[in-house]
Protein backbone atom coordinates (compact mmCIF):
# COMPACT_ATOMS: atom_id res chain seq x y z
CA UNK A 1 0.00 0.00 0.00
CA UNK A 2 1.20 3.54 -0.70
CA UNK A 3 0.21 7.12 -0.04
CA UNK A 4 0.74 9.50 -2.91
CA UNK A 5 3.43 12.12 -2.50
CA UNK A 6 2.60 15.84 -2.56
CA UNK A 7 3.69 16.80 -6.06
CA UNK A 8 3.67 20.58 -6.57
CA UNK A 9 1.54 21.63 -9.50
CA UNK A 10 0.87 24.58 -11.74
CA UNK A 11 -2.57 25.47 -13.00
CA UNK A 12 -2.18 26.10 -16.72
CA UNK A 13 -4.32 29.07 -17.74
CA UNK A 14 -4.47 31.26 -20.78
CA UNK A 15 -1.39 33.34 -20.19
CA UNK A 16 -2.62 36.28 -22.26
CA UNK A 17 -6.35 35.84 -21.67
CA UNK A 18 -9.08 34.68 -24.02
CA UNK A 19 -8.21 37.21 -26.69
CA UNK A 20 -4.83 35.58 -27.31
CA UNK A 21 -6.57 32.41 -28.41
CA UNK A 22 -9.10 33.91 -30.79
CA UNK A 23 -6.67 34.53 -33.62
CA UNK A 24 -5.72 30.84 -33.73
CA UNK A 25 -9.24 29.60 -34.40
CA UNK A 26 -11.95 29.47 -37.05
CA UNK A 27 -14.61 32.15 -37.61
CA UNK A 28 -17.48 30.44 -35.73
CA UNK A 29 -15.31 30.04 -32.67
CA UNK A 30 -13.94 33.53 -33.07
CA UNK A 31 -17.46 34.86 -32.84
CA UNK A 32 -18.26 32.78 -29.75
CA UNK A 33 -15.04 33.61 -27.97
CA UNK A 34 -15.27 37.26 -28.94
CA UNK A 35 -18.58 37.26 -27.14
CA UNK A 36 -16.97 35.55 -24.14
CA UNK A 37 -14.14 38.05 -24.22
CA UNK A 38 -16.64 40.89 -24.36
CA UNK A 39 -18.18 39.64 -21.13
CA UNK A 40 -14.86 38.91 -19.46
CA UNK A 41 -12.96 42.00 -20.48
CA UNK A 42 -15.27 44.74 -21.74
CA UNK A 43 -18.96 44.63 -20.85
CA UNK A 44 -18.76 42.47 -17.72
CA UNK A 45 -15.85 41.61 -15.50
CA UNK A 46 -15.98 39.13 -12.61
CA UNK A 47 -14.06 41.75 -10.63
CA UNK A 48 -17.23 43.84 -10.56
CA UNK A 49 -18.61 41.47 -7.96
CA UNK A 50 -22.06 41.62 -9.56
CA UNK A 51 -24.11 39.89 -12.24
CA UNK A 52 -24.01 41.25 -15.77
CA UNK A 53 -26.87 43.59 -16.63
CA UNK A 54 -29.83 41.79 -18.29
CA UNK A 55 -28.86 43.09 -21.74
CA UNK A 56 -25.35 41.64 -21.33
CA UNK A 57 -26.34 38.09 -20.34
CA UNK A 58 -25.82 35.10 -22.64
CA UNK A 59 -29.22 33.64 -21.75
CA UNK A 60 -32.20 34.68 -19.66
CA UNK A 61 -34.81 32.46 -18.07
CA UNK A 62 -38.01 33.63 -16.42
CA UNK A 63 -38.08 30.49 -14.28
CA UNK A 64 -34.54 31.08 -13.04
CA UNK A 65 -35.24 34.73 -12.23
CA UNK A 66 -38.36 33.79 -10.27
CA UNK A 67 -36.43 31.11 -8.40
CA UNK A 68 -33.65 33.55 -7.55
CA UNK A 69 -36.13 36.02 -6.08
CA UNK A 70 -37.98 33.31 -4.13
CA UNK A 71 -34.80 31.77 -2.68
CA UNK A 72 -33.04 35.07 -1.95
CA UNK A 73 -36.00 36.10 0.20
CA UNK A 74 -35.16 33.20 2.53
CA UNK A 75 -31.51 34.24 3.05
CA UNK A 76 -31.01 36.74 5.86
CA UNK A 77 -27.23 37.17 5.56
CA UNK A 78 -26.58 39.92 2.95
CA UNK A 79 -23.24 38.54 1.75
CA UNK A 80 -24.53 34.98 1.48
CA UNK A 81 -27.56 36.27 -0.43
CA UNK A 82 -25.30 38.23 -2.77
CA UNK A 83 -23.16 35.14 -3.40
CA UNK A 84 -26.22 33.06 -4.22
CA UNK A 85 -27.68 35.68 -6.57
CA UNK A 86 -24.36 35.94 -8.41
CA UNK A 87 -23.35 32.28 -8.48
CA UNK A 88 -26.53 30.37 -9.21
CA UNK A 89 -27.14 32.00 -12.64
CA UNK A 90 -23.47 32.62 -13.50
CA UNK A 91 -23.24 29.88 -16.15
CA UNK A 92 -26.41 31.09 -17.89
CA UNK A 93 -25.30 34.70 -17.57
CA UNK A 94 -21.79 34.33 -19.00
CA UNK A 95 -20.90 30.84 -20.29
CA UNK A 96 -23.60 29.36 -22.55
CA UNK A 97 -23.72 29.67 -26.33
CA UNK A 98 -27.08 28.33 -27.57
CA UNK A 99 -27.60 27.67 -31.25
CA UNK A 100 -28.76 24.96 -33.66
CA UNK A 101 -27.20 22.02 -35.47
CA UNK A 102 -29.20 20.26 -38.19
CA UNK A 103 -32.31 22.07 -37.00
CA UNK A 104 -32.00 20.89 -33.39
CA UNK A 105 -30.86 22.74 -30.24
CA UNK A 106 -27.09 22.86 -29.82
CA UNK A 107 -25.53 24.51 -26.76
CA UNK A 108 -21.86 24.92 -26.00
CA UNK A 109 -20.89 25.67 -22.39
CA UNK A 110 -17.45 27.06 -21.59
CA UNK A 111 -16.00 26.62 -18.10
CA UNK A 112 -15.39 30.33 -17.47
CA UNK A 113 -11.85 31.54 -17.94
CA UNK A 114 -11.09 28.40 -20.00
CA UNK A 115 -12.67 28.90 -23.46
CA UNK A 116 -13.63 25.25 -24.05
CA UNK A 117 -16.32 22.80 -22.99
CA UNK A 118 -15.36 20.10 -20.52
CA UNK A 119 -17.81 17.19 -20.49
CA UNK A 120 -17.76 17.00 -16.69
CA UNK A 121 -17.92 20.74 -16.01
CA UNK A 122 -20.64 21.47 -18.52
CA UNK A 123 -22.83 18.69 -17.08
CA UNK A 124 -22.56 20.05 -13.56
CA UNK A 125 -22.67 23.72 -14.50
CA UNK A 126 -26.22 23.37 -15.84
CA UNK A 127 -27.44 20.78 -13.33
CA UNK A 128 -29.07 23.29 -10.93
CA UNK A 129 -31.39 24.47 -13.71
CA UNK A 130 -32.91 21.04 -14.42
CA UNK A 131 -35.63 21.33 -11.79
CA UNK A 132 -36.77 24.61 -13.37
CA UNK A 133 -36.84 23.44 -16.99
CA UNK A 134 -40.12 21.57 -17.14
CA UNK A 135 -42.18 24.75 -17.28
CA UNK A 136 -39.68 26.94 -19.13
CA UNK A 137 -39.45 25.90 -22.78
CA UNK A 138 -36.47 28.10 -23.75
CA UNK A 139 -34.50 26.78 -20.77
CA UNK A 140 -35.46 23.21 -21.62
CA UNK A 141 -34.31 23.69 -25.21
CA UNK A 142 -31.01 25.12 -23.98
CA UNK A 143 -30.46 22.06 -21.77
CA UNK A 144 -31.48 19.74 -24.59
CA UNK A 145 -28.83 21.51 -26.63
CA UNK A 146 -26.16 20.70 -24.02
CA UNK A 147 -27.05 17.00 -24.21
CA UNK A 148 -26.98 17.06 -28.00
CA UNK A 149 -23.64 18.88 -28.03
CA UNK A 150 -22.16 16.35 -25.59
CA UNK A 151 -23.42 13.56 -27.83
CA UNK A 152 -21.60 15.06 -30.80
CA UNK A 153 -18.45 15.39 -28.70
CA UNK A 154 -18.53 11.77 -27.58
CA UNK A 155 -18.87 10.65 -31.19
CA UNK A 156 -15.83 12.72 -32.18
CA UNK A 157 -13.65 11.10 -29.51
CA UNK A 158 -14.82 9.34 -26.33
CA UNK A 159 -11.25 9.57 -24.99
CA UNK A 160 -11.27 13.38 -24.97
CA UNK A 161 -12.19 15.41 -21.89
CA UNK A 162 -12.67 18.87 -23.43
CA UNK A 163 -13.94 20.21 -26.75
CA UNK A 164 -13.90 23.52 -28.56
CA UNK A 165 -16.99 25.67 -29.11
CA UNK A 166 -16.29 25.27 -32.83
CA UNK A 167 -16.03 21.51 -33.35
CA UNK A 168 -13.80 21.97 -36.39
CA UNK A 169 -11.25 24.08 -34.50
CA UNK A 170 -7.72 23.11 -33.42
CA UNK A 171 -7.05 22.30 -29.74
CA UNK A 172 -6.36 24.58 -26.83
CA UNK A 173 -2.91 26.19 -27.01
CA UNK A 174 -1.36 24.09 -24.23
CA UNK A 175 -2.56 20.87 -25.90
CA UNK A 176 -1.18 21.63 -29.37
CA UNK A 177 1.93 19.49 -28.92
CA UNK A 178 0.53 16.64 -26.83
CA UNK A 179 1.59 13.26 -28.17
CA UNK A 180 -1.81 11.70 -28.77
CA UNK A 181 -4.37 11.34 -31.55
CA UNK A 182 -5.83 14.85 -31.55
CA UNK A 183 -8.87 15.30 -33.81
CA UNK A 184 -10.44 18.60 -34.93
CA UNK A 185 -12.78 19.99 -32.30
CA UNK A 186 -10.98 18.33 -29.39
CA UNK A 187 -9.69 20.88 -26.90
CA UNK A 188 -7.73 18.52 -24.70
CA UNK A 189 -7.41 14.71 -24.78
CA UNK A 190 -6.84 13.58 -21.21
CA UNK A 191 -8.96 10.45 -20.81
CA UNK A 192 -10.87 10.46 -17.55
CA UNK A 193 -13.52 7.83 -16.86
CA UNK A 194 -15.83 10.38 -15.29
CA UNK A 195 -15.98 12.30 -18.59
CA UNK A 196 -18.00 9.37 -19.93
CA UNK A 197 -20.25 9.26 -16.86
CA UNK A 198 -21.28 12.88 -16.46
CA UNK A 199 -23.12 13.11 -19.83
CA UNK A 200 -25.16 10.06 -18.80
CA UNK A 201 -25.93 11.65 -15.43
CA UNK A 202 -27.07 14.85 -17.14
CA UNK A 203 -29.18 12.98 -19.69
CA UNK A 204 -30.86 10.82 -17.05
CA UNK A 205 -31.52 13.79 -14.76
CA UNK A 206 -32.92 15.83 -17.67
CA UNK A 207 -35.29 13.01 -18.63
CA UNK A 208 -36.47 12.56 -15.04
CA UNK A 209 -36.92 16.31 -14.51
CA UNK A 210 -38.70 17.15 -17.77
CA UNK A 211 -40.06 13.91 -19.24
CA UNK A 212 -38.63 15.04 -22.58
CA UNK A 213 -37.06 12.32 -24.74
CA UNK A 214 -36.19 14.53 -27.72
CA UNK A 215 -32.37 14.32 -27.35
CA UNK A 216 -32.31 10.53 -27.23
CA UNK A 217 -32.14 9.67 -30.90
CA UNK A 218 -29.97 7.35 -32.98
CA UNK A 219 -26.98 9.65 -32.60
CA UNK A 220 -27.31 9.51 -28.81
CA UNK A 221 -27.63 5.73 -28.87
CA UNK A 222 -24.47 5.51 -31.01
CA UNK A 223 -22.65 7.72 -28.51
CA UNK A 224 -23.74 5.49 -25.64
CA UNK A 225 -22.46 2.42 -27.47
CA UNK A 226 -19.14 4.22 -27.91
CA UNK A 227 -19.10 4.98 -24.18
CA UNK A 228 -19.53 1.32 -23.25
CA UNK A 229 -16.97 0.20 -25.84
CA UNK A 230 -14.44 2.68 -24.41
CA UNK A 231 -15.08 1.53 -20.85
CA UNK A 232 -14.56 -2.07 -21.89
CA UNK A 233 -11.32 -1.19 -23.70
CA UNK A 234 -10.09 0.43 -20.52
CA UNK A 235 -10.75 -2.65 -18.43
CA UNK A 236 -7.48 -3.60 -20.15
CA UNK A 237 -8.20 -7.30 -20.37
CA UNK A 238 -6.46 -7.43 -23.76
CA UNK A 239 -3.75 -4.86 -23.15
CA UNK A 240 -3.86 -1.11 -22.55
CA UNK A 241 -6.16 -0.36 -25.48
CA UNK A 242 -5.70 2.24 -28.24
CA UNK A 243 -5.31 5.36 -26.09
CA UNK A 244 -1.89 6.98 -25.70
CA UNK A 245 -1.02 10.34 -24.18
CA UNK A 246 2.21 12.16 -23.36
CA UNK A 247 2.61 15.83 -22.52
CA UNK A 248 5.91 17.62 -22.96
CA UNK A 249 6.27 19.44 -19.67
CA UNK A 250 7.99 19.41 -16.28
CA UNK A 251 5.13 18.17 -14.12
CA UNK A 252 4.54 14.41 -13.65
CA UNK A 253 0.81 14.97 -13.16
CA UNK A 254 0.38 16.12 -16.78
CA UNK A 255 1.62 13.03 -18.59
CA UNK A 256 1.36 9.22 -18.59
CA UNK A 257 4.27 6.86 -18.00
CA UNK A 258 5.10 5.29 -21.36
CA UNK A 259 2.00 6.92 -22.81
CA UNK A 260 -0.35 4.55 -20.94
CA UNK A 261 0.34 5.09 -17.24
CA UNK A 262 1.55 2.81 -14.49
CA UNK A 263 0.79 -0.92 -14.86
CA UNK A 264 -2.37 -2.52 -13.57
CA UNK A 265 -3.78 -6.04 -13.32
CA UNK A 266 -7.10 -6.63 -15.11
CA UNK A 267 -9.59 -7.30 -12.32
CA UNK A 268 -12.80 -5.93 -13.84
CA UNK A 269 -12.27 -2.28 -12.90
CA UNK A 270 -11.99 0.45 -15.57
CA UNK A 271 -8.75 2.38 -15.91
CA UNK A 272 -8.94 6.15 -15.80
CA UNK A 273 -5.75 7.72 -17.08
CA UNK A 274 -6.60 11.10 -15.55
CA UNK A 275 -8.48 12.27 -12.49
CA UNK A 276 -11.30 14.84 -12.64
CA UNK A 277 -8.62 17.42 -11.86
CA UNK A 278 -7.15 16.52 -15.28
CA UNK A 279 -4.00 15.32 -13.51
CA UNK A 280 -2.64 11.85 -14.26
CA UNK A 281 -3.73 8.98 -12.04
CA UNK A 282 -0.91 7.37 -10.07
CA UNK A 283 -2.66 3.97 -10.01
CA UNK A 284 -4.92 3.43 -13.02
CA UNK A 285 -8.08 2.27 -11.26
CA UNK A 286 -9.63 5.45 -9.87
CA UNK A 287 -12.24 4.17 -7.41
CA UNK A 288 -14.62 7.17 -7.20
CA UNK A 289 -14.99 7.14 -11.00
CA UNK A 290 -15.52 3.36 -11.06
CA UNK A 291 -18.31 3.63 -8.50
CA UNK A 292 -19.75 6.53 -10.50
CA UNK A 293 -19.56 4.39 -13.64
CA UNK A 294 -21.66 1.69 -11.96
CA UNK A 295 -24.39 4.25 -11.28
CA UNK A 296 -24.16 5.77 -14.75
CA UNK A 297 -24.32 2.41 -16.49
CA UNK A 298 -27.43 1.48 -14.54
CA UNK A 299 -29.01 4.80 -15.50
CA UNK A 300 -28.07 4.12 -19.11
CA UNK A 301 -29.67 0.68 -18.91
CA UNK A 302 -32.92 2.22 -17.63
CA UNK A 303 -32.96 4.80 -20.43
CA UNK A 304 -32.06 2.21 -23.06
CA UNK A 305 -35.06 0.12 -22.08
CA UNK A 306 -37.59 2.89 -21.45
CA UNK A 307 -36.71 5.37 -24.19
CA UNK A 308 -34.77 3.90 -27.11
CA UNK A 309 -36.13 0.35 -26.65
CA UNK A 310 -32.69 -1.20 -27.06
CA UNK A 311 -32.66 -4.22 -24.76
CA UNK A 312 -29.24 -5.32 -25.99
CA UNK A 313 -27.70 -1.98 -25.01
CA UNK A 314 -29.45 -2.18 -21.64
CA UNK A 315 -28.14 -5.69 -21.04
CA UNK A 316 -24.60 -4.67 -22.00
CA UNK A 317 -24.69 -1.68 -19.64
CA UNK A 318 -26.10 -3.77 -16.79
CA UNK A 319 -23.54 -6.55 -17.23
CA UNK A 320 -20.66 -4.05 -17.17
CA UNK A 321 -22.12 -2.28 -14.11
CA UNK A 322 -22.41 -5.58 -12.27
CA UNK A 323 -18.82 -6.55 -13.07
CA UNK A 324 -17.35 -3.18 -12.09
CA UNK A 325 -19.42 -3.03 -8.91
CA UNK A 326 -18.20 -6.44 -7.75
CA UNK A 327 -14.59 -5.54 -8.55
CA UNK A 328 -14.82 -2.22 -6.68
CA UNK A 329 -16.00 -3.93 -3.51
CA UNK A 330 -13.30 -6.60 -3.80
CA UNK A 331 -10.30 -4.48 -4.83
CA UNK A 332 -11.26 -0.90 -4.03
CA UNK A 333 -11.15 -0.85 -0.25
CA UNK A 334 -8.32 -0.60 2.27
CA UNK A 335 -7.98 -1.45 5.97
CA UNK A 336 -7.07 1.44 8.27
CA UNK A 337 -6.84 1.91 12.04
CA UNK A 338 -10.40 3.29 11.90
CA UNK A 339 -11.78 0.40 9.87
CA UNK A 340 -12.19 -0.42 6.19
CA UNK A 341 -12.60 2.60 3.88
CA UNK A 342 -12.67 3.20 0.14
CA UNK A 343 -9.26 3.60 -1.49
CA UNK A 344 -8.73 6.50 -3.87
CA UNK A 345 -6.80 4.58 -6.55
CA UNK A 346 -5.63 0.98 -6.87
CA UNK A 347 -3.71 -1.07 -9.43
CA UNK A 348 -5.09 -4.58 -8.84
CA UNK A 349 -1.69 -5.77 -7.61
CA UNK A 350 -2.12 -4.42 -4.09
CA UNK A 351 -0.97 -0.85 -4.68
CA UNK A 352 -3.34 1.68 -3.14
CA UNK A 353 -3.48 5.46 -2.89
CA UNK A 354 -5.06 6.46 0.41
CA UNK A 355 -6.27 10.05 0.04
CA UNK A 356 -9.05 12.16 -1.39
CA UNK A 357 -9.00 15.08 -3.80
CA UNK A 358 -11.33 18.08 -3.93
CA UNK A 359 -12.44 17.44 -7.49
CA UNK A 360 -15.58 15.44 -8.31
CA UNK A 361 -15.96 12.49 -8.47
CA UNK A 362 -14.24 12.08 -5.15
CA UNK A 363 -14.68 9.73 -2.23
CA UNK A 364 -16.41 12.54 -0.33
CA UNK A 365 -18.87 13.10 -3.19
CA UNK A 366 -20.08 9.48 -3.56
CA UNK A 367 -23.60 10.02 -2.14
CA UNK A 368 -24.00 13.21 -4.20
CA UNK A 369 -23.39 11.05 -7.29
CA UNK A 370 -25.75 8.32 -5.99
CA UNK A 371 -22.68 6.08 -5.98
CA UNK A 372 -22.30 4.96 -2.38
CA UNK A 373 -23.39 1.31 -2.19
CA UNK A 374 -22.50 0.87 1.51
CA UNK A 375 -23.53 3.57 3.99
CA UNK A 376 -21.25 2.39 6.81
CA UNK A 377 -18.26 2.13 4.48
CA UNK A 378 -18.93 5.65 3.23
CA UNK A 379 -19.32 7.05 6.76
CA UNK A 380 -15.85 5.78 7.71
CA UNK A 381 -14.43 7.06 4.43
CA UNK A 382 -16.01 10.48 4.89
CA UNK A 383 -14.46 10.81 8.35
CA UNK A 384 -11.08 9.96 6.86
CA UNK A 385 -11.48 12.46 4.02
CA UNK A 386 -12.22 15.34 6.39
CA UNK A 387 -9.27 14.74 8.67
CA UNK A 388 -5.51 15.12 8.84
CA UNK A 389 -5.21 11.45 7.81
CA UNK A 390 -6.03 12.62 4.30
CA UNK A 391 -2.81 14.16 2.93
CA UNK A 392 -4.80 16.75 0.96
CA UNK A 393 -6.92 17.94 3.88
CA UNK A 394 -5.74 21.17 5.45
CA UNK A 395 -6.90 23.73 7.99
CA UNK A 396 -5.64 27.14 9.00
CA UNK A 397 -6.64 30.73 9.69
CA UNK A 398 -8.83 30.91 6.56
CA UNK A 399 -10.75 27.71 7.20
CA UNK A 400 -10.51 24.02 6.47
CA UNK A 401 -11.08 21.74 3.51
CA UNK A 402 -9.58 19.45 0.92
CA UNK A 403 -7.10 20.58 -1.69
CA UNK A 404 -5.69 18.96 -4.79
CA UNK A 405 -2.50 17.97 -6.53
CA UNK A 406 -3.80 20.36 -9.18
CA UNK A 407 -2.72 23.31 -7.03
CA UNK A 408 0.02 23.96 -4.51
CA UNK A 409 0.01 22.32 -1.09
CA UNK A 410 -1.72 24.43 1.55
CA UNK A 411 -4.70 25.46 -0.54
CA UNK A 412 -8.37 24.73 0.06
CA UNK A 413 -10.84 24.13 -2.75
CA UNK A 414 -14.29 25.61 -2.00
CA UNK A 415 -15.70 22.74 -4.07
CA UNK A 416 -14.70 20.38 -1.24
CA UNK A 417 -16.51 22.56 1.29
CA UNK A 418 -19.63 22.63 -0.85
CA UNK A 419 -19.51 18.86 -1.24
CA UNK A 420 -19.02 18.42 2.50
CA UNK A 421 -22.20 20.43 2.97
CA UNK A 422 -24.13 18.60 0.26
CA UNK A 423 -23.31 15.21 1.83
CA UNK A 424 -23.95 16.29 5.43
CA UNK A 425 -26.98 15.44 7.55
CA UNK A 426 -25.93 17.77 10.37
CA UNK A 427 -27.37 21.27 10.79
CA UNK A 428 -24.21 22.30 12.64
CA UNK A 429 -21.93 21.11 9.82
CA UNK A 430 -24.05 22.73 7.12
CA UNK A 431 -24.19 26.07 8.95
CA UNK A 432 -20.40 26.00 9.41
CA UNK A 433 -19.87 25.21 5.72
CA UNK A 434 -22.09 28.11 4.67
CA UNK A 435 -19.99 30.44 6.81
CA UNK A 436 -16.69 29.05 5.48
CA UNK A 437 -17.87 29.36 1.87
CA UNK A 438 -18.98 32.94 2.44
CA UNK A 439 -15.56 33.76 3.89
CA UNK A 440 -13.76 31.93 1.09
CA UNK A 441 -15.15 34.39 -1.44
CA UNK A 442 -13.05 37.15 0.18
CA UNK A 443 -15.72 39.70 -0.69
CA UNK A 444 -15.55 39.11 -4.44
CA UNK A 445 -19.12 37.87 -4.82
CA UNK A 446 -18.08 34.62 -6.49
CA UNK A 447 -16.65 31.19 -5.61
CA UNK A 448 -13.07 30.39 -6.59
CA UNK A 449 -11.17 27.25 -7.55
CA UNK A 450 -8.83 27.38 -4.54
CA UNK A 451 -7.45 29.75 -1.92
CA UNK A 452 -4.60 29.79 0.58
CA UNK A 453 -5.41 28.20 3.91
CA UNK A 454 -3.85 31.19 5.64
CA UNK A 455 -5.54 33.93 3.57
CA UNK A 456 -8.74 33.62 1.51
CA UNK A 457 -7.81 36.70 -0.52
CA UNK A 458 -5.04 34.66 -2.15
CA UNK A 459 -7.35 32.80 -4.53
CA UNK A 460 -7.28 31.68 -8.14
CA UNK A 461 -9.95 31.55 -10.85
CA UNK A 462 -12.42 34.33 -10.17
CA UNK A 463 -14.51 33.16 -13.14
CA UNK A 464 -15.13 29.45 -12.47
CA UNK A 465 -18.48 28.11 -13.61
CA UNK A 466 -18.57 24.76 -11.86
CA UNK A 467 -17.65 26.17 -8.46
CA UNK A 468 -20.37 28.81 -8.76
CA UNK A 469 -23.04 26.37 -9.92
CA UNK A 470 -22.25 23.82 -7.21
CA UNK A 471 -22.45 26.52 -4.55
CA UNK A 472 -25.78 27.72 -5.97
CA UNK A 473 -27.11 24.17 -5.94
CA UNK A 474 -26.05 23.75 -2.30
CA UNK A 475 -27.70 26.95 -1.09
CA UNK A 476 -30.88 26.10 -3.02
CA UNK A 477 -30.92 22.67 -1.35
CA UNK A 478 -30.50 24.21 2.08
CA UNK A 479 -33.31 26.69 1.37
CA UNK A 480 -35.59 23.80 0.42
CA UNK A 481 -34.59 21.20 3.03
CA UNK A 482 -33.38 23.27 6.00
CA UNK A 483 -34.70 26.84 5.54
CA UNK A 484 -34.18 27.65 9.22
CA UNK A 485 -30.41 27.68 8.63
CA UNK A 486 -30.83 30.68 6.34
CA UNK A 487 -33.27 32.63 8.53
CA UNK A 488 -32.43 35.33 11.08
CA UNK A 489 -31.58 34.12 14.56
CA UNK A 490 -34.38 34.68 17.01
Amino acid sequence: MAILPHYPSRRIVLQAGIGATIGLLGKPLQAALAFAQQHAEAVWRPESGERPAPSQRCFQSEAVEAFLKQTAARISDPELRRLFLNCFPNTLDTMVFPGEFEGKPDTAVISGDMPAMWLRDSSEQVRPYLVLAKNDLPLRRLLEGVIRRQTRCLLIDPYANAFMVDLSAPPLPWALHDNTKMLPGVGERKFALDSLCFPIRLAHSYWKATGDVSPFDERWRAAMKAVIATMREQQRKDGPGPYRFEHDGPNPENTLVGGVGNPCRPVGLIASCFRPSDDACFYPFFIPANLFAVTSLRQLATMSTAIVKDTALAADATALADEVGRAALRYGTVATASGIIWAFEVDGFGGQAIMDDANVPSLLALPYLDSSPDAALYARTRSFCWSSSNPWFTRGKAGEGIGSIHSDVGRIWPMSLTMFGLTSTSDEEIARVLDLLKRSSAGTGFIHESYAVSDASKYNRLWFGWGNSLFGEFVAKVAHDRPALLRPSS
